[in-house]
This record gives C-alpha cells, sequence and structure tokens, in this order.
C-alpha cells in the first residue's frame, strides 16, 4: 500500500453517503457531515468530523463532496474555514443545527406535537435559538467594528420587529396603522400575484375577462387591467395558456395598503351576438363587445398581510351577472360590492399571494412564482420610489360616459365606441390590459339601447416619447345592428378627438374631459386634416366659436359640432419624460428659451415636490448641463447650488425618503458632470465663509443638511474628472479641498467644548433622579447620552480622549450608582445598561470607586438585564467587564497589595466578582450547541479560562494575605472548578492544595479548610455540579501532589549528597514532573540548576543539551518573554533565544561536540540571511562554522567505554531503585576504576558479579545490590551517510554519540569444557529486548570478534596519526596482544577449534563463515604493519627491545598467515584524504556489512529507546560518569 501523504488542496468536504467504520483506524461519517482532510491514500482520506476533532480516522474518498476552503496560518496552526459565501455558510450551519434539533426531538424522542406549532414556540421553546443582528445590506453586524450603542439599538429594533411578527402569527387582531406587518411596512413597494386557476361560466361565447385591484370607497381602479381571453369551450382561447394564467400587480406603495378596502375585481364582456337569445347565428352579427357580469373577492386582509397566505391556496371568487342587457357593469360592480348574492357556482378559481418588493426584487426572491412568462400589471400611476433609468411613459384612457341623441331613430341607438392613436401619417397601437397584444383600434362595450351609456372602460395607450407631439387620439361613433345586413350599412355618424400635448410642450392634464363632437361626412371624419384645427374640449368660452362653426361648416371640411352627442373622457399620464407643469418643464427644455432661465430656477421651489421627485433624473441633469455650459462664469453657481439643494431637502423629507437609494444610484450610475466639483467647492466654501464671519446667510442651514450628498456629488465629479484626464489638476482639486475643509473647521471650532460641558452638568442632574420624573424626559436624557457617546466612538471625529475623560468624570459614578439603585425590570435599565461599556474602558485609583465597580458588576452580572436570546450584546459585555477586571486587577496589584495598603474587602469583592463572572449561565459553552459554542470561541475565545487564569495569578500574589480568605474563598474556588473545562480545572485546583500549605503554615493543622471544603462540596454535587471527569482530575490532583511531594523529598535528601549523578537524576525528574503539569516557569527554573550541575562537573555537552530545551520553547518573532528567572532581562523572544543559541555554541565546543553546534549555527545564519539581514552577524557565525568543520577532521575524539549499572533492591532511593542506567566513561576509563568509584558511593552496596537480571528476592530485598558490566553502542549510520565513502573523523561520531541501543555477549557453555581451548565449546551471544532470548553459534561469534578487532586497530592507528601527543601504551598493549603468542590474544585459538577437519566434516554448512574468518585474519597482517610502523616511529629508547621482540613476532606471524591464508595488500595513505585506505575500508565495511546484515537482532543485552527529553538533559555524551537512560526492570 502507497504512503499516506499530506493533502494540499483537499482539506474539507461534506459527506454524501453514510459510512460505518469497519475497524479501529476507520471513521464512521453520518450524511450532511463536514469533515477535515488531513492525508489520503489511493482513494482514501484520513481526518476527522469537524463536531468530534478528538476522534480520527479513515473513509473512503467517493463518499465526500469537497469543498473550496481558505487556509490561514496563525503560528504553527492552520486554521481551514470553507470558502462559501457567509450567507451560503450561514444558512447551512443554520439548517445543520436545526437538524440535529429536529432529529432529536421528532426521532430520538418521538415528541408529539399535538397540531401545528406557532412559530413563536417553535423558535424559543424548541430550538432556542438567538436574535442575530444585520445592518443595511443583510450582513451581520460585527461587535469589533459596530459600537455598543449601535449594536445595543440593532437589537432593540430586531427584537421588536420579531415581537410584532409573533404577534401577527398567534392572533389576526387589528394591528397599528392599518393592521400592516413589520415587514410589510419596512418595504416601500409590495406586489400581489394571482394565479387563474379555473374561470367557470356558463357563457356559450368567447369572453374577455378584465381582471384589477379595485378601491370601493373611491370606486376607482387600483392597477391597470389583466386581461384573459376565455374560449366558448370553457378553456383559454390560446391553450397553451392553460395552467400558465400568471399576473402579478405591482408597484403598490404604503399608500395604497393604508386604503380601508382593496378588492380583486374581474369584469366579463363576452363577445358574439347582440343578444344570446337568438339561435339564428347566420343573420346575427358577430364580434360585438357585450356586458356579461362581474366576480369580486375583498383581498384587503390578503395583501396587508393579515391573513396569512399559501400560494397553493385556491380561493373561489363568485360572478355575479348583469340583471338586464343594459345594465352597467361599472354599476354592477359597486352593487356587488356592498351586497352579496348567490353565484349559483360560477365563478373563478385563484391562488394569490402577498409579496413584498417591486417586480425585480420579487423575481430574484420569488422565481418559483414570478418567471418570465408571469404577466406584470402595473399601477396606475407611480410607484412611491422611481428609480434612474426607470423610464415610464404610459397613458392611460378611461372611456367614462356619452349622450347621443336617436336623431331621426324610432328607438335609442347601440353606440360602440372606436377609438385610435393618430398622426398626420395615420395608426399606433393601443394596450386594452396587460398580457394581451397591442392592436391597432379600441372598440367599446355595446350597451343595447342606452341614451346615456357609462362604460368606466380603462386601456392603455403606449406612444413613443419622440411621437408624441405629432399624437392625437380620434373618436368615432358608430350604431351597431343585431342583424349582419342592417350592420354593414352603417355607417360613423360622428367623431370627437384630443391631443395628447399643449402648445407649450405640456402634457394633457390628469383628469375628467369633456370632448367636442363632430358630425358630417363619415369619410371626411377619417381625414386629419378636417378636423385637426378644430377645438377638441368643450368649455364656456368655446360656445360662441361652436356656433361660428355651425353657421360656417363648409369652411372647415364639411363637420359640424353636434351640440346633443357628448363624449367624456378620463386621462391618466404616467410618464417620467412628459410634465403637466409648465415651471418644471421651462426647466427641463431650459436651452429653448434660455432668458427664462434665471426665473426657472428661482421658481423651482414652488414646484410640487411630488411632480420634482418623479422627474428626479431629468431635473438633475438639467442643474448639471447648466452649470456645465456655463463653467466660464458663475452667473448661475448660485441658483443652481440652491435648487441642489432643495432637491436634496426634499428627498430627506419623511414623505420622500424613499428616494434616498434613487439619489445614491444617480451618483453612481448616471451623474457625469465633471467640472461640477469646482462650482459645488466654489459656492460651498463661499456660504461657509460667510456663516463663519457671524454674517446672515440664509441657505446655510438647508446646505449644512444636505452636506453629505453635495460631498458625494463633489468626489463623484472629481473622479470623473479624473479618469477622463489622467488625474490633471490633482494638486489644485487637493488644495481646494484643505481650503474647504478648513472652512468648515473655522464654522465648527471650538462647538464640543461649549456644547459638552453645558450638556454634562444637566444631565447630571437629569440621570441623578432617573428613578423619578416624567418618562419622556428620564427616556430623552439616556437617549443624549446614548448619542453622544455614539459619536465620540468613531475614529471620524478627532481627538475625543479629553471629551471621554470629561464624561467619565462627570457622569460615570452617578451612572453606576443610579444602575445599582434601579430595579433590573425599570423601563430604563435596558437603555441605561450599554453605558457601563464604554465607561469600563477607564478607571479610578480609589478605593470607593473600586468597591461600587465591583458591586455593579456582580449585580448587572448576577441579574440578568438583556434578554437570554441577546447573545451578541451579552458576550460583548462579558468581554467589556473582562477587560475593565483585569484592569482593575493591575490597579489592585499596584495600589492595594502591600502590607500598608491592604484592602481585605476590595480584595475579596473582587474574587467574589471574578467568580460570579466565570460561574454565570452565559458563559457555561457546554450547555449550548456545536454550532453555537464554536462560533462564540472563534469570536470571542473561552473567557472563562481567561478570568480562570487571572484568579490563579491574583491568589498566588497575595503572599501571607492568602490567609485572610481562608476559609470565605474556598466555596467560590470550587464552584469555578466544578465547571467542565479542563484547563481551567487544571489552573485551579492547585489552590486547594496552596490553601491546606498556607492554613497548615499559618495554624500547625488544616481543619478550617477540611471543613469547609466538605460542606461546600456537598452542597455543590448535590446540587448537580461536578462529573467523573471532576473526581478523576481531583485524584489526579492528589496524584501529582504526592509525586511532587516524593520528588522534592528525594531533592531534598541528595542535595547535601557528594554524588553529583544522584543530584542530577533527582533534578531531571523533578524538571519532567513539572513539564508534564505545564508549569512552565518552574521547568525553566529546574534547567538552569541541571545546567549549573553540569558545568561544576565540566560536563559542557550535557549543559549546552540542557540550555537547549529551554530555547525550544521559543520562536523566532518579536514577542516579549514572560520573565521567568530572578538574572532576566526584559527583551524579545528572538534576542533571548539568540543569546541561548551562542552559549550553547560555546558549551558544544568545549565538550568537542562540533556537529551539534554546526546545526545551530545554520538555524542562526539563517535567521540573519533571510529574517534580520545582519550580514556581518551572519559573516561571523559562518567563520565559526568553518572553525568546527575543520575541528571534527583534525582533532582527535576518543571513544569512550559505556557500562550498564543496576540498582537492585529496596534500600536505595524511589528514583533509583530496581532500575538499569547506562554510563558513558571517561576517556580510557576502565570498568574496575569504574566501578571503585561506583562502590565508594554505597558502601553498604554488595555487588553481583552476574550479567543476568537478579530475581525477586535481590528485588524486593531491604539491601542494597548494584550490578555493572560493560556494553557496546551500537553503530546507526545515518541514511545521508550510508553507501558513502565517509571519512572515519565523521563515522566514528555515530559511535559514540546518538545511540540508543547497547549489546553486549556472555558465553553459555554446554557438553563437555576443553580446558585447553574454550572457543571449542559451543558458544552463544545472549540479546535481551522486551525480554527475549536469541543465540548465535561460537563460529559467528569469532567472526564478529576479529572484525571488531581489526576495527580497534585502524581505530587506534587513525587516532595515532592525527594526536602525536598520545601516550604509546595503549598501541604497544593492543599490538604484542596480537602477535606475541605468550600473550594469547591472536587469532590461534580459532585455528585450533574451526579450521580442522574434524570441524570441516561435522559442519558443511560453515564453509562460507570459514572463509570469511580466514579473510579476516588475513585482513590484520597489513593492519598489524601499519600499526607496528608507526609504533616503530613514535617508540622510545627505553621501550625500543620490546619495539624489536614485536617485529620479530609479526614476521613469524605475517610469513605464517600469508602462506596460509593469502596475502592482502593496503593503498598508500596518499590516494584519499581519509586516514583509512580505500581497498581496507571498502574491505572491512564488506565484511563486517555481511556480518550484520545476516545476524542484525543479535548481539544486544538490551536495546533501551531514550525518553528524548531525558535523553537530551543526561545525554550519552558525557566525558564522565552519568546517567542517560535507564530500563525499569520488573
Amino acid at each position: 500500500m502507497a504512503p499516506w501523504t499530506k493533502t494540499i488542496s483537499e482539506r474539507y468536504g461534506v459527506v454524501k453517503w453514510n459510512f460505518v467504520a469497519k475497524s479501529e483506524k476507520q471513521l464512521s461519517l453520518v450524511i450532511g457531515d463536514t469533515v477535515h482532510i488531513q492525508e489520503s491514500c489511493e482513494g482514501w482520506y484520513k481526518g476527522y468530523v469537524i463536531k468530534n476533532k478528538e476522534r480520527k480516522g479513515a473513509f473512503p474518498a467517493s463518499f465526500i463532496v469537497l469543498k473550496e476552503v481558505t487556509i490561514e496560518k496563525r503560528g504553527d496552526e492552520e486554521i481551514i474555514t470553507s470558502a462559501e459565501m457567509p450567507l451560503v455558510k450561514e444558512v447551512t450551519t443554520t439548517l445543520r443545527e436545526w437538524g440535529s434539533i429536529w432529529k432529536q426531538l421528532y426521532v430520538v424522542r418521538r415528541l408529539d406535537v399535538g397540531g401545528i406549532l406557532l412559530i413563536h414556540k417553535i423558535i424559543y421553546s424548541i430550538l432556542e435559538l438567538d436574535v442575530v443582528v444585520r445592518d443595511a445590506d443583510g450582513n451581520i453586524l460585527d461587535p469589533e467594528r459596530a459600537s455598543v450603542i449601535s449594536l445595543f439599538r440593532a437589537h432593540e429594533d430586531a427584537t421588536a420587529k420579531i415581537t410584532e411578527r409573533i404577534k401577527e402569527e398567534q392572533s389576526n387582531v387589528q394591528l397599528d396603522h392599518s393592521g400592516v406587518s413589520a415587514r410589510i411596512q419596512s418595504s416601500p413597494t409590495h406586489s400581489l400575484y394571482v394565479f387563474v386557476r379555473n374561470f367557470v361560466c356558463r357563457i356559450g361565447e368567447d369572453s374577455e375577462l378584465f381582471m384589477s385591484l379595485y378601491d370601493p370607497i373611491k370606486q376607482t381602479n387600483i392597477s391597470e387591467n389583466y386581461l384573459v381571453r376565455w374560449g366558448d369551450k370553457g378553456l383559454p382561447k390560446d391553450i397553451e395558456m392553460l395552467n400558465s394564467l400568471k399576473v402579478v400587480f405591482t408597484d403598490l406603495g404604503n399608500k395604497d395598503l393604508g386604503r380601508e378596502k382593496i378588492y380583486l375585481i374581474c369584469q366579463i364582456v363576452r363577445v358574439g351576438r347582440m343578444d344570446l337569445k337568438d339561435t339564428n347565428h347566420k343573420k346575427c352579427t358577430m364580434g360585438l363587445r357585450r356586458p356579461f357580469g362581474v366576480a369580486v373577492m375583498d383581498i384587503s386582509d390578503i395583501i396587508k398581510g393579515k391573513t396569512e397566505c399559501d400560494e397553493e391556496k385556491q380561493y373561489f371568487i363568485p360572478f355575479h351577472p348583469v340583471i338586464a342587457e343594459n345594465d352597467f357593469l361599472h354599476t354592477l360592480l359597486n352593487k356587488v360590492t356592498t351586497s352579496r348574492g348567490d353565484s349559483g357556482g360560477q365563478g373563478l378559481w385563484v391562488t394569490m399571494k402577498a409579496l413584498v418588493g417591486d417586480i425585480v426584487q420579487i423575481r430574484k426572491e420569488y422565481p418559483h412564482l414570478v418567471d418570465r412568462s408571469t404577466v406584470v400589471a402595473r399601477k396606475l400611476g407611480f410607484p412611491e420610489i422611481i428609480m434612474p433609468g426607470d423610464i415610464r411613459n404610459d397613458i392611460y384612457l378611461t372611456l367614462h360616459s356619452g349622450d347621443f341623441d336617436k336623431y331621426i331613430k324610432t328607438t335609442q341607438k347601440n353606440v360602440e365606441v372606436i377609438m385610435l392613436v393618430c398622426d398626420e401619417e395615420g395608426k399606433n397601437s393601443i394596450c386594452l390590459g396587460a398580457g394581451d397584444r397591442p392592436v391597432n383600434e379600441y372598440r367599446s362595450v355595446i350597451y343595447y339601447q342606452i341614451k346615456q351609456p357609462r362604460w368606466m372602460e380603462t386601456f392603455k395607450v403606449a406612444i413613443p416619447l419622440e411621437e408624441m407631439p405629432r399624437i392625437h387620439l380620434r373618436f368615432m361613433f358608430r350604431h351597431r345592428s343585431s342583424q349582419e345586413s342592417k350592420d354593414k350599412s352603417e355607417r360613423n355618424f360622428a367623431m370627437a378627438f384630443v391631443r395628447l400635448m399643449k402648445e407649450d410642450g405640456t402634457v394633457l392634464r390628469d383628469g375628467i374631459h369633456e370632448l367636442t363632437v363632430f358630425k358630417g361626412d363619415s369619410k371626411r371624419m377619417e381625414e386629419v386634416s378636417s378636423y385637426l384645427s378644430l377645438p377638441s374640449e368643450r368649455s364656456h368660452s368655446d360656445s360662441h366659436k361652436a356656433a361660428t362653426l355651425m353657421r360656417s361648416s363648409s369652411s372647415v371640411g364639411g363637420l359640424s359640432v353636434s351640440s346633443r352627442d357628448t363624449l367624456t373622457i378620463a386621462t391618466l399620464v404616467c410618464s417620467t419624460k412628459l410634465t403637466q407643469n409648465v415651471g418644471l418643464l421651462g426647466l427641463l427644455k431650459w436651452r429653448t428659451r434660455p432668458e427664462m432661465l434665471k426665473q426657472n430656477l428661482q421658481e423651482l421651489k414652488l414646484i410640487d415636490g411630488e411632480e420634482v421627485v418623479k422627474f428626479l433624473q431629468d431635473t438633475l441633469d438639467a442643474l448639471f448641463n447648466i452649470m456645465m455650459e456655463h463653467s466660464q462664469t458663475d452667473d448661475y453657481d448660485i441658483l443652481v447650488f440652491d435648487a441642489l439643494i432643495y432637491i436634496i431637502g426634499l428627498i430627506a423629507d419623511r414623505k420622500f425618503q424613499h428616494f434616498n437609494t434613487v439619489l445614491e444610484a444617480y451618483i453612481k450610475q448616471h451623474f457625469s458632470a465633471t467640472l461640477a466639483y469646482k462650482k459645488l467647492m466654489s459656492v460651498l466654501k463661499t456660504y461657509l465663509d460667510v456663516s463663519s464671519r457671524g454674517e446672515a446667510c440664509e441657505p446655510i442651514l438647508r446646505t449644512l443638511k444636505a452636506l453629505e450628498y453635495i460631498f458625494k456629488f463633489i468626489v463623484r465629479s472629481r473622479m470623473l474628472y479624473s479618469q477622463l484626464y489622467e488625474g490633471k489638476e490633482q494638486a489644485e482639486f487637493e488644495e481646494s479641498l484643505k481650503s474647504l475643509f478648513e472652512s468648515i473647521n473655522n464654522l465648527m471650532k471650538n462647538c464640543r467644548d461649549i456644547l459638552l460641558p453645558m450638556m454634562l452638568r444637566e444631565l447630571s442632574g437629569a440621570l441623578a433622579v432617573v428613578g423619578d420624573g416624567l418618562q419622556d424626559e428620564k427616556r430623552n436624557s439616556v437617549e443624549l447620552l446614548n448619542n453622544i457617546l455614539e459619536v465620540l466612538s468613531r475614529n471620524d471625529v478627532g481627538d475625543t480622549f479629553q471629551h471621554i475623560q470629561d464624561i467619565v468624570s462627570s457622569l460615570l459614578r452617578t451612572i453606576n450608582r443610579t444602575v445599582i439603585t434601579m430595579g433590573r425590570e425599570h423601563a430604563l435599565i435596558v437603555s441605561l445598561k450599554p453605558l457601563d461599556h464604554l465607561f469600563s474602558l477607564s478607571f479610578s485609583l480609589f478605593k470607593d470607586f473600586l468597591m461600587e465597580t465591583f458591586l455593579l458588576f456582580k449585580d448587572l452580572i448576577g441579574k440578568h438585564v438583556y434578554p437570554s436570546d441577546w447573545v451578541t450584546m451579552i458576550m460583548v459585555q462579558n468581554r467589556v467587564f473582562l477587560q475593565a477586571i483585569n484592569t482593575y486587577a493591575d490597579t489592585m496589584n499596584h495600589k492595594f497589595l502591600d502590607n500598608n495598603s491592604f484592602e481585605v474587602q476590595l480584595w475579596n469583592n473582587y474574587f467574589h466578582l471574578a467568580v460570579a463572572f466565570i460561574t454565570q449561565e452565559s458563559l457555561q459553552l457546554q450547555h449550548f450547541s456545536p454550532t453555537k459554542r464554536s462560533k462564540i470561541l472563534a469570536k470571542y475565545g473561552d473567557m472563562r479560562r481567561l478570568i480562570g487564569f487571572a484568579i490563579r495569578d491574583m491568589w498566588y500574589k497575595l503572599g501571607k494575605n492568602k490567609i485572610c480568605f481562608i476559609p470565605g474563598m474556598v466555596g467560590p474556588i470550587l464552584e469555578m472548578t466544578l465547571i467542565p473545562e479542563e484547563e481551567l480545572r487544571r489552573a485551579t485546583i492547585p489552590i486547594f492544595f496552596d490553601m491546606m500549605q498556607c492554613e497548615h503554615n499559618h495554624s500547625g493543622n488544616f481543619r478550617k479548610f477540611e471543613n469547609e471544603i466538605i460542606l461546600k462540596l456537598d452542597h455543590e454535587v448535590e446540587g448537580g455540579g461536578g462529573d467523573e471527569r471532576y473526581m478523576d482530575m481531583r485524584a489526579h490532583f492528589v496524584t501529582l501532589v504526592t509525586g511532587l511531594l516524593e520528588r522534592l523529598l528525594d531533592y531534598r535528601t541528595v542535595m547535601s549528597d557528594d554524588s553529583r549523578n544522584n543530584r542530577m537524576s533527582c533534578t531531571v525528574n523533578l524538571l519532567n514532573f513539572y513539564k508534564d503539569i505545564n508549569r512552565e516557569g518552574m521547568y525553566i527554573r529546574y534547567l538552569y540548576k541541571l545546567r549549573d550541575l553540569h558545568l561544576d562537573g565540566e560536563n559542557y555537552t550535557e549543559a549546552a543539551y540542557t540550555l537547549l530545551l529551554h530555547s525550544k520553547l521559543l520562536k523566532w518573532s518579536e514577542e516579549q518573554c514572560t520573565l521567568q528567572l530572578d538574572f532576566q532581562t526584559p527583551q524579545s523572544q528572538r534576542q533571548l533565544k539568540e543569546s541561548l543559541y551562542d552559549t550553547i555554541i560555546s558549551y558544544f565546543d568545549k565538550g568537542k561536540m562540533w556537529e551539534e553546534a554546526i546545526t545551530l549555527c545554520k538555524e542562526l545564519a539563517d535567521q540573519f540571511e533571510m529574517e534580520v539581514f545582519d550580514y556581518e552577524l551572519l559573516g561571523q557565525k559562518l567563520n565559526q562554522q568553518a572553525k568546527f568543520y575543520e575541528s571534527i577532521m583534525k582533532i582527535l575524539r576518543p571513544k569512550p567505554d559505556y557500562f550498564a549499572v543496576g540498582y537492585y533492591g529496596c534500600g536505595f532511593p524511589q528514583f533509583l531503585r530496581n532500575k538499569v542506567f547506562i554510563h558513558r566513561g571517561k576517556e580510557y576509563e576502565r570498568r574496575e576504576d569504574f566501578q571503585s568509584q561506583l562502590m565508594s558511593q554505597f558502601p553498604s552496596a554488595v555487588r553481583l558479579n552476574i550479567t543476568t537480571m537478579p530475581g525477586d528476592d535481590i528485588k524486593n530485598s531491604n539491601m542494597q545490590y548494584i550490578q555493572c558490566f560493560t556494553v557496546q553502542p551500537v553503530l546507526e549510520i545515518p541514511p545521508r551517510l550510508k553507501n558513502k565513502p565517509v571519512p572515519d573523523q565523521i563515522i566514528n561520531f555515530y559511535k559514540s554519540n546518538y545511540v540508543q541501543r547497547f549489546q553486549y555477549s556472555r558465553p553459555i557453555r554446554r557438553g563437555k569444557v576443553d580446558p585447553d581451548n574454550e572457543f571449542a565449546v559451543s558458544h552463544n551471544t545472549t540479546f535481551i529486548s522486551q525480554r527475549s532470548l536469541l543465540f548465535i553459534n561460537p563460529l559467528e561469534n569469532a567472526i564478529e570478534t576479529m572484525g571488531q578487532t581489526n576495527e580497534k586497530i585502524l581505530t587506534m592507528i587513525n587516532q595515532y596519526q592525527c594526536d602525536d601527543a598520545l601516550p604509546i601504551n595503549p598501541l604497544s598493549m593492543l599490538l604484542n596482544g596480537i602477535v606475541d603468542p605468550a600473550v594469547m590474544g591472536g587469532f590461534a585459538k580459532y585455528e585450533k577449534a574451526f579450521f580442522t577437519e574434524e570441524y570441516m566434516h561435522e559442519h558443511h554448512e560453515d564453509r562460507d563463515k570459514l572463509m570469511r574468518l580466514k579473510d579476516l585474519i588475513a585482513w590484520q597482517i597489513p593492519l598489524l604493519g601499519r600499526g607496528i610502523s608507526l609504533h616503530g616511529k613514535r617508540v622510545t629508547d627505553d621501550l625500543r627491545p620490546f619495539h624489536e621482540r614485536m617485529e620479530e613476532c609479526f614476521k613469524q606471524l605475517k610469513k605464517k598467515v600469508e602462506k596460509e591464508y593469502g596475502v592482502r595488500e593496503l593503498p598508500d595513505t596518499d590516494e584519499r584524504r581519509s586516514t583509512r585506505p580505500r581497498s581496507m575500508l571498502r574491505s572491512v565495511r564488506q565484511s563486517t556489512h555481511t556480518h550484520t546484515h545476516t545476524h542484525t537482532h543479535t548481539h544486544r543485552l538490551f536495546a533501551c529507546i531514550l525518553d528524548r527529553t531525558f535523553s537530551s538533559v543526561c545525554s550519552i555524551h558525557n566525558s564522565k560518569h552519568k546517567t542517560v537512560g535507564c530500563v525499569i526492570v520488573t
């Protein structure tokens, strides 16, 4: 299987299938879980589930959907978060959290809700959700950026909205403001979605359904019609529209929703015969529009949000037919709205839903309802907000009524009105209703034989803007017969017309128009030239003209005015380009009459505000065009500026406040005046300067109110200018801006300094008696102070420190006392509460103030002021309290800690406040959901831990004053330790031991502590506190104290001992103990004690390793160090670590551990080169590093011996008892000398002359037994050096250093013993590791021994070649012991034991081993020769005879070996830098390698894997005796 590799991009995912773990190494997953991925391997991932980070394991990659992530580095830690949009993450987190709650309620507990739960019960009783406050853009308010006051107000607003919404859900009672819900009130635009499901009615002909919104009180339509053409088969005429008859009535405003009643009406017009009773279809005139009936429904509650509407719920709207053929639909409509009748099951089936927002919003928010196929029916009029770019040019015409004489006919006419949109050329288009295609002409409903028909039909005329001046509407009147033969002969008997624009350029006014009806030849009526010059409307002033026209009709195209016929229409213009105001039109088209420009600008203020905001974009464009086209003069600058601030003032008015967004959009998207900033800044500066001089300036107040938008125009104009001219005139602009700000400063100079003291005096008196007096005055005082503080908390209002100090000194104690004395239920307590958040950052040094503040904080913590679901507000409060408590703690340490000024009550109040803070319900994270807990930890951290650590530190600073708080603080500290937070418990449980110790020192016992803790523990646990983990930690604490006492007693015992080794061992035990319990200060303290012990014994290497442990606790950063030692000076972690490294390197140099020194030099050099860029120190460090490399190659480092020492029996101290240690001897030290010194330390000890582990009788004995024997280190060549021609000076270092395994051999005799040759008997080497025993035969032992002898000769030759000062004796003894037969140290016994015919015959399988042994014997001869040659050069005269005898013996030995085993030759030593010849190096290592490869698990007594910390502190690199590792023998 391939190795696991760390993932780079695949870091975060979501589980898409359930996975059940099949082994302990796998991780079970549930669909929807989020996982952090750490490693991957062949289709598997390894990581953990977010909600349980402790449990890690492997899981299939195919079960995971990967998500993009962002990785943030925080020191060595990686913070991985999803890269999804914040809103998506928020929704996902919420749904996941809700899902787990619902699952717990309805799956696990199987909760029976017994019906539909109200929304408030779901939210508060079951889900227990919290209020989340947002800004205007929908983003969650960040407490780091928002002021406390604004955060508080946002919570108030959110709670008010939620409360109102809940009330609406609970009951349908009438609410204020016509029952409009908070959500609907907050939006300026509303819509109604209607889906026509079916129309059930017996007609038998095609019909037209005109649906609209209707006000029955005013008897007027609110919206334009939605037209559905229905076929005679009972289906839509266009069958493709089946199930797609959807319409949304939009542009409705809050005024519309404020109407008393709103109806959804449907007027039905049938299209066919004059009379349904006519059965002869062939003779009947077809295609006539005849009234049929209406359908009406009151939708007031639905559209106002009082009634919850489900888009799937169908409503039935009953149908009411016309009673007689001549009933007017409008009249029938009014009758039906006032009385109900039986519909006979006929009517409309619809679904509907009230939507909030305009058409753009609802398409985004309700895409499942409103899509591109949904018809949009707009309001008859403008919406409350007209956005820039929303161009509209609609004219709604209502055919109101008429009066027509029958003339020569015996009965009244069946009048049909035909309307066309005409110009000089011809016709245009008409829209009968939304959703219908445009038509060329409009034909009215026909009322049978009615003299005065009332149609009340509304339709829209769609005309391009550029054609408006030429357009007029023509109305033709025609009698329609029921018989087709007669109807064909009928001609138009009259006509009327109306122009849409007047001569002055204004559009036709809204309202009723009574048109002049003309009679004449029907063909002449269709000729535009015959009537266009005639007056179109009736008026009293036109009566004379009409009479004249009647007398001379021939002169005007043969048309005459019909005095007995009339037509009344109504018009409504909804245009953002056409105005009915002459003054506004003159401003919009100022170029046509520039001489009127000044007057038009002055009269702009007289125009109705509604008309101005309706044409906001065009008006602003006109103003800035005037400014741009007169850029060389200032004739109109002030007039334009005044007009601009008038418009901005209009929008600031509550009536038009919704147009703020329109103005913002205009500035960003449509404003284009590049030179406007110069003009605006000039006029603004003029006004400011005039006012600063105290002169009258009438517009200054309006100007200051409009300052925000004036500056937005200035900034936008300058940006456009800069983009157009590539930053030209930047310096001039900055100078002008600076001058403008100076003018503002002059105007506002000393304003705050004058107003604030006066306001503080008034507020001080008002807030002192806030519990009495008028509620409005009290609330206004609090609100004013909130506003002042909110302004002063901003970053853009200059230096506010002194002003805040003034407020604190004037009002802080007043506020504190007022809050303390007020009841928690007082109406103003919530409003006063945020003030403490700002005040708590400042403090007085007086005792009374601190006492009052501690009481106030404790009271506010204990009695909840904010609702429990205001989590953000509560956490901000707690964070401020935490900062304040810590700040006050610093003051107490400095002012109230020494004996002269110590205040017991003040400290007691502090501790009780801190404990109340840490135990408050809102900080108990274990009670929260995982999601909520994670959010709080990420944002605020665990404040319990912070204050708990502060309590611990403050307690230890009390010194001898601690006794004042015993037993009073036992209960509060116990309550704090019962909180299930392990780090907090670890920090605070030791306080109990300190209390015990303190009372014992004071009174000789700790009965008070004992009685109090028993009493309080019983009370707390009975009340639900504590858990099994707490019991374990208390037991663990007792164990820790016991262990510490044991180590401290041992330490005290051996510190007076002469044995430095024992003192070192005790010190190591103590510092490791402090490290395990995370007491860094004590750990470092004992590190330096150990360092001093090593230096006293000149163990420089060990001293270096000891300091290296301290350096590992530091980072390469500028963060300040915590002062842990008395001699330590304030410095950064980088400075201290660099200083430690220099000291450590010097120690390593003295101990000849240059390899370790080089490693630290490299790290320092990297810092000097890449981080601090100090090349001078870099050069010094590289020079030092070069010297160390040179020392490695040139200076001899003797190889020490290692001794295994076992201390058995109960007579030894605990830290030695029944343990085995490895000691490193001095240079050239023999085992006998080491053992004698060891026994002198324990005079009563018995020496064990065995190498096996003793039995239990010795281990459990009360005596002392010492076992000592030599062991050999096992060389482990680093991977980077393997199979490379590495010089011996480098290899030799690893033979004695970085050793983790040791071995030794002992013979095991089997069978008979040959007294002449012990090698002839089977000989085994024992290896013990985990109590295992392995054997090797004597031949293998001989091969290993021979190889070690050759290696020893080679090593000693190298040593003597490198160091001329070495004594000659060791070399003499080694060589003579091999070559002199009398010493019996050579290989003669191997020859007798193995090179015989008998052995060869019995051991055929050892042929290769025998050849290897012979090869090693042959290679020994050239090595001995080289050694004897070197000995001859170094020998003294008195030893010359000894040398000559040795040479004689070597000659005999050489002759014999070369004859029997062959000749081996060493190359010249100059062939390479290494002192070892290449061929010999290869041969010896190859032989050794082959031998070791065959027996890799042999020749070892035990392999002790040293603890890293222990091996670093008590390293094997000691030149003297010392402990380096231990195995506890059981």
